[in-house]
Formats: structure tokens, C-alpha cells, sequence
């Protein structure tokens, strides 16, 4: 029997014909952020001016962060909202690098997504001449035997391990707490990347032991289009590891304006400039949500979307030349579940022009459609199918054309 989306009216449906699954790339706006960012312009904003920051401002990103942390598994002060994801994962891993400046090798995925691959080289180059990147491929063994991939790689110079949990091609989750364990127990710091599975799958980020994470606000915890990002520190590395980007909201007394710089204990020493208010205020709703629905759930529900999505597949879509590159097994597979065609471009055009289903395209040949069990049903899932088939079956991509444009 098929389960309700019974949070979907908490969000902005404004044409329920519009098939959307993609909110693995920007969820949907909920209900209370359109009434609670009108409220911070006017109210806090327009009215209350600058008396704002110590009635409502100056608070956000550890009471947000802290909330965040409730849904990976982290205590109160070790998660904070700042910055964005790309500059949050230059920060931590320049910060447990220097901590051993014998061990300069980062290791990475080299199908990691893009963003994260471009920081870690700079890294790299910037460490020392002993500084390098090193990129294994775990996109070509089955999940399970990733760890062994990772495992060959470690050696006595890699001082950081960074990847993603869940891939953001192909939903493939990584089995975070044994490579965290692997990795430290090598002497490497492990710092992970979860944009693409927090407020979707269970975390345990601080049973894990990891060194520190990384992560979005902007998918399946429906902050909004750029919102700002968030990190986690291991508490007890909080007060060792140094913030690389030393900026006045990480000071220990930022309003002193002392001319030299004094980081801040925990977790607020990895703040660097002015916080952006009026979207950092946006996040706080669709993490209430997440709070709410709880995890558990959610993962749940995500599962039985995902599995139902796959036996469809089975049945209606490799038949016609479509290719599952998700997981199969539950344990390895995150929220969204990826295919491929040699045509996946103009197929996804069709998709969006002639059918109203939202997917997003992924280079050279992928099709992705994101699962955010808050808002998705299982009839969208019957439309999505149907149209890849019909699709194909009317020749619909041949009138697009295969040179990719714009936001994919």
C-alpha cells in the first residue's frame, strides 16, 4: 500500500500538473519560509534596523547549525551555518592538514563532484612540495568493495580523506562510519561531504569519529537557491584546528575591532565575515520540517520510493534502452535514483517540454531524479516512467538538440 506525502502541503505546490524531481539540486520553498522572509524584511528589517542583531540575528547561525546537527548526529556547538559548501571544505581541509605538516597527500574520489575535486587541488598545490592530491576511482567496483579501493590507497603520507557520502551522479552512498574508521586509524583525517544526504538518509556523523563534514542547505533541507551552508568539527578538534581564513566573525571578541586576530572557542572560530541574514533566516523552516518528519521516517519512505522507481525500471525501462547506475542493495543507494542513455540530454528536454517532469541532466549521460520523501508521490514516480517511455516510443528527443544549455 502506497504511503501519503503528507507533509507536501507544508510546501508551495503552485501547478500541481509540474512534475518535480529535482529537489536533490533545490527543493521545493515551504510554506512558513514565504511567510517568514517577508517578516524578517519588514519586522526585523525594515522596523526593528539594526537593534536586529542582538534580538534576532547574532544567534542564527549556531541555533540553525545546532539544529542541523540534531539530524546528522551532532551535539549541541559542534555544527554552525556559514559560508558556502565549497569554502566550508577549503576551511576544514586546510585546518586538519596543517595539524601534521609530515602528512601533505589529500586522497579523493575522482568522480567527486567537481567543486570538491577544484578545492582539494588548490590545496594541494598551495601545501607544500610534498603537497599532492591523489584521485582513486570508486565509481567502477560495486559499492561494497569501495572501502577496499580506499584501503589500497592510504599510505603513511596521506594526511586527509575527503568524499562525498552519497555520490552526486550516481546516488551511490558510502558506508561513512567504516571508512572513517579505516581512514583515522591510518592517522589520516576523514572529512566528509553529505550535501546530498543530509535531511535524507541517517547520519551518525559524531559516533563516526570523523574529523569534521560538510554540507548544503539548498536540497532536501528546502533552504532555498544559494542559502548558505554549514560544518561540523569534532568537538574536542574544535580549539586545535585553525580557521585558514581568519575573518572578523571568528575573532573571540569580533566587536572589539582589535587590530590583531584572536580566534574564538569551538565551533564559532570557524565563522569568517558578516553572515547573510535574509538567507540564512530562510533555512530555519525546511529544517523544522526535516525535525518534525524525522529521519528515521523520511529514510524509510525515501527507500520505499527508490525501490519502487528501480522495479519500474525493471519492468518498463531497460527494455528500451535505459541503464540503472544506482545501487541496487538499499544500504549503498542515497535519495535519488540516476539513469543513462546515450541520449540523456535531449530525453531530458522532452521530459521537461512535452510532459512536465523535472529531472536534472548530469554529463555525458545521465538523467537523475531526486526522491525528497517530504513532498514526492508515488504518482509522480507513474508520470515520470510514463514519460520516459512515451518519449522514446514518439521519437519526442529527436527534436531537441544534444548541445547541453544553461542550468542542467
Amino acid at each position: 500500500m502506497r504511503d501519503e506525502a503528507i507533509y507536501r502541503d507544508r510546501f508551495v505546490v503552485s501547478d500541481p500538473s509540474i512534475i518535480y524531481l529535482d529537489g536533490n539540486s533545490l527543493g521545493r520553498l515551504p510554506k512558513r519560509t514565504a511567510e517568514l522572509v517577508p517578516q524578517v524584511l519588514q519586522q526585523q528589517w525594515g522596523s526593528e534596523l539594526i537593534g536586529s542583531w542582538n534580538k534576532h540575528w547574532l544567534a542564527l547561525s549556531t541555533r540553525i547549525g545546532d539544529k542541523i546537527g540534531r539530524i546528522i548526529g551532532a551535539s549541541a556547538g559542534t555544527t554552525i551555518v556559514c559560508d558556502s559548501t565549497s569554502v566550508n571544505l577549503y576551511k576544514l581541509a586546510k585546518g586538519f592538514l596543517h595539524r601534521d605538516r609530515s602528512r601533505q597527500v589529500i586522497l579523493t574520489d575522482r568522480s567527486n563532484f567537481p567543486t570538491d575535486q577544484y578545492i582539494l587541488q588548490g590545496l594541494a598545490l598551495d601545501a607544500s612540495q610534498d603537497g599532492e592530491l591523489r584521485r582513486i576511482c570508486l565509481d567502477d567496483v560495486p559499492p561494497e568493495y569501495a572501502i577496499d579501493r580506499i584501503a589500497d590507497a592510504l599510505s603513511d603520507d596521506v594526511g586527509l580523506v575527503s568524499l562525498s557520502h552519497v555520490h552526486y551522479k550516481s546516488g551511490m552512498a558510502l558506508d561513512l562510519a567504516r571508512i572513517t574508521r579505516l581512514v583515522q586509524d591510518r592517522g589520516a583525517a576523514m572529512l566528509w561531504d553529505i550535501s546530498h544526504s543530509v535531511g535524507a538518509m541517517p547520519i551518525d556523523i559524531e559516533k563516526s569519529g570523523a574529523y569534521g563534514a560538510v554540507g548544503c542547505t539548498y536540497k532536501y533541507l528546502n533552504g532555498g537557491p544559494g542559502a548558505p551552508a554549514f560544518l561540523y568539527v569534532r568537538s574536542d578538534l574544535q580549539d586545535v584546528v585553525c580557521n585558514p581564513i581568519q575573518g572578523w566573525f571568528g575573532a573571540a571578541r569580533p566587536f572589539d575591532f582589535g587590530e590583531d586576530y584572536s580566534p574564538a572557542t569551538g565551533v564559532q572560530r570557524f565563522l569568517v565575515g558578516t553572515p547573510p541574514i535574509l538567507s540564512m533566516a530562510a533555512i530555519e523552516p525546511g529544517v523544522d520540517l526535516v525535525l518534525e518528519a524525522g529521519i528515521s521516517w523520511l529514510r524509510s519512505r525515501s527507500l520505499g520510493m527508490t525501490e519502487y522507481l528501480i522495479e519500474q525500471y525493471d519492468v518498463r525501462l531497460l527494455p528500451r534502452g535505459y541503464r540503472l547506475q544506482t545501487p541496487r542493495d538499499p544500504i549503498y543507494r542515497g535519495s535519488h535514483v540516476s539513469l543513462q542513455h546515450e541520449h540523456a540530454w535531449p530525453i531530458t528536454q522532452a521530459l521537461i517540454h512535452e510532459h512536465m517532469v523535472i529531472p536534472d541532466f548530469r554529463q555525458p549521460d545521465t538523467i537523475r531524479f531526486g526522491i525528497t520523501p517530504l513532498y514526492t508521490t508515488y504518482d509522480e514516480l507513474d508520470r515520470a516512467v510514463d514519460a520516459l517511455v512515451n518519449v522514446l516510443e514518439q521519437r519526442q528527443h529527436l527534436h531537441y538538440p544534444r548541445e547541453r544549455q544553461g542550468v542542467t
